[in-house]
């Protein structure tokens, strides 16, 4: 699995122009499901970005996480985490898990985060074209992949 986890001060995601979620202080996170991931890939992906010390602390370092500060998560899903782009100029997405077992994943880690403390939960709609805000703080900007390629 893969995601791209954005530290903010808000995020809210839209469909057909109605608000679905939204969160303020903490992570909007866009996940992506390769073809092959497990559960053990979204338990990986999950214990990581609930536990990565990126908020600051008294002294302005980061050394808190999502759960020391009350934050919520905003959960995205994004196939295009796997759009391969080497050749030509379309992305090729057959890196990306299907779609039902993608979806299953996908529901799967919002129960995660929920089990993991994370107070304010939220979610966009899987499949579904939607419109993304967000205020980046910092910017901080994190990527994760359970595959640990980068």
């Amino acid at each position: 699995m893969r995601a791209v986890i954005q530290r903010v001060h808000r995020a809210r995601v839209e469909v057909a122009g109605e608000v679905v979620g939204q969160v303020g202080r903490g992570l909007l996170v866009l996940l992506g499901a390769g073809a092959g991931d497990t559960e053990a890939d979204l338990a990986y992906v999950v214990d990581k970005l609930v536990n990565l010390r990126i908020f600051p602390d008294d002294d302005g370092k980061m050394n808190r996480s999502v759960l020391d500060i009350g934050g919520g998560v905003l959960c995205v899903s994004q196939f295009t985490l796997y759009g391969d782009t080497r050749k030509g100029r379309r992305p090729a997405f057959a890196l990306a898990l299907e779609p039902v077992a993608a979806r299953a994943l996908y529901e799967a880690s919002l129960v995660r985060l929920r089990a993991a403390g994370i107070g304010t939960v939220e979610a966009g709609v899987f499949g579904a074209d939607m419109q993304v805000e967000l205020v980046n703080d910092g910017p901080v900007t994190i990527l994760v992949d359970s595959r640990k390629q980068f």
